[in-house]
């Protein structure tokens, strides 16, 4: 997810949210990571399929500061092959740390690294390889993967890529479409793959119970909010937004049949080589659920970086990822007709909610921020698309 907030020197008003670049990273967590590199070399030397491999393992590590919810970091290996010097570049994804108020109130690391294999073995998808799995936090402190690093280009968070003077907006409209359209291909790709409740059945694991994936999953976004608002304030608007979804919970054949849903699917999750796709990143929100789950996201997710142009006084990109377009695209794709998203628009809005209540309490937490006042005021950058959104006729 993304993260974004306003300068102290630069006055906000609750009609006005400002999106910031932060020169200095926002503080994820207090872990001390002097020690990574050497503990991690250690541990992989002494794991049972590596010890002949890579002798000599040599390791540097750094943190990435883009991650919003598991930390991040870059992993450079070098080692004596016996022959000559050989070099691999990873990427780490640890578990934070319960003190440093994760995103979520549960990791299941494990779930994530099974779900990429699994994925990427059914649909030749451009996931990264996954590595090593620890799952105890006996090493490091918290579980931890390893995954291969892609090289290529991500459509920015911070400045969004609707502000322009970036790679993305400054494609050509051919370029642009080519990038939508590979990106509504993965998402149908995934969909696609057969008997999904069977095959990743364990995602449902930690899940409230529901009579199904959707009233579950209804029913995680509650918690998760009540949990959110013990940290930083409650919020009108989500309350209201809750009871919404509720009363206008979809009927079954609304919901549609269940799929893998890779759950954070936007662009911002993509890596990107001459705008197709070269990595699919961030599994930590994929479950069992109707399709319209990713649809709606992707699209929702483009229209808050849209609102927020309108907020600036900016054009933005409202040709991109139009409702319209990603429809049609997904329809052809799949032979699928999409049902009404206007529901699963209102439940992105409301995790975005959440995401954007933790990273506020983290940033109390770290002393970046006092206590909000006014949560939906101070907090949520993408209110008045939500609020449009719940007033709306039917």
């Amino acid at each position: 997810m993304v993260e974004t907030a306003p300068t102290d020197d630069r006055p906000t008003g609750p009609t006005t949210p400002v999106v910031e670049a932060h020169v200095d990273p926002l503080q994820r967590s207090a872990r001390d990571t002097s020690t990574v590199p050497t503990v991690l070399a250690d541990w992989i030397t002494a794991h049972e399929d590596n010890s002949r491999g890579r002798p000599g393992l040599r390791i540097d590590a750094g943190i990435d500061a883009n991650g919003m919810s598991s930390e991040t970091i870059m992993v450079d290996a070098n080692w004596a092959d016996g022959r000559a010097p050989a070099d691999e570049r990873w990427v780490m994804r640890m578990a934070p740390r319960p003190e440093d108020i994760p995103v979520f109130d549960t990791y299941r690391l494990d779930h994530q690294y099974k779900t990429m294999r699994t994925a990427a073995q059914a649909t030749g998808l451009p996931i990264p390889r996954v590595r090593w799995l620890e799952p105890t936090g006996s090493v490091l402190g918290s579980p931890f993967f390893l995954m291969d690093r892609v090289e290529g280009l991500v459509p920015p968070d911070v400045m969004p890529y609707t502000f322009g003077d970036n790679w993305l907006f400054d494609a050509s409209p051919e370029q642009q479409r080519a990038l939508q359209d590979s990106s509504i291909e993965l998402v149908a790709r995934l969909h696609a793959i057969p008997d999904a409740p069977g095959t990743f059945g364990y995602l449902r694991e930690g899940r409230p119970a529901g009579d199904s994936d959707l009233r579950s999953q209804l029913a995680w976004l509650s918690q998760w909010y009540r949990s959110s608002a013990a940290a930083i304030g409650s919020s009108p608007l989500v309350d209201h937004a809750l009871r919404w979804l509720d009363e206008n919970f979809p009927t079954e054949a609304a919901a549609g049949e269940s799929v893998l849903t890779w759950g954070d699917a936007r662009i911002g999750n993509v890596i990107y080589q001459d705008f197709m796709p070269a990595a699919i990143l961030d599994w930590e929100m994929a479950t069992i659920g109707p399709r319209e789950l990713d649809v709606s996201w992707m699209i929702f997710a483009h229209q808050v970086f849209q609102e927020l142009c309108g907020l600036a006084g900016l054009p933005g990109m409202p040709e991109f990822l139009r409702e319209d377009d990603v429809r049609a695209t997904y329809r052809e794709l799949t032979g699928v007709e999409l049902g009404d998203l206007r529901w699963f628009s209102v439940f992105a809005g409301v995790v975005w909610c959440c995401v954007f209540m933790r990273a506020g309490a983290r940033r109390v937490h770290f002393g970046e921020i006092p206590r909000p006042a006014d949560v939906d005021a101070e907090l949520f950058y993408h209110r008045t698309l939500l609020e449009r959104l719940l007033t709306e006729g039917p």
